[in-house]
């Protein structure tokens, strides 16, 4: 297997859905960290969510309090996301947040 580590890193400054991560194809990635901090000094909330490839949404965090100028790691387990699946980040309010996803991505050993 080839094993590589990435991070994707988003700055919130919408209240739209942002996608953070896609997994590529043929991979496996497991999702080691999700970092969020707060920069203007207001609390606020973070939605995330992760999309399978039958678009079905499920919620990973709805509305979770990240404190002023506050971190917050908000995995306490490793989560495993499949090829296509799709991690999207949502900010309550715009220009408040920062997010980090950190993540090994697994791709199957190529047999020549």
């Amino acid at each position: 297997m080839s094993n590589a580590f990435v991070n994707k890193k988003a700055d919130l400054t919408s209240t739209d859905a942002t996608t953070l991560y896609t997994v590529p194809s043929a991979t496996t990635a497991v999702v080691k960290s999700i970092l969020v901090s707060e920069d203007s000094n207001n609390a606020d909330t973070i939605t995330v969510t992760i999309t399978d490839t039958d678009d079905a949404v499920f919620n990973l965090f709805v509305t979770k309090a990240i404190s002023a100028k506050g971190t917050s790691e908000l995995l306490s387990q490793p989560l495993v996301a499949e090829e296509s699946e799709v991690i999207k980040v949502t900010a309550a309010t715009a220009n408040r947040l920062h997010v980090i996803l950190s993540a090994l991505e697994i791709k199957p050993r190529e047999v020549t």
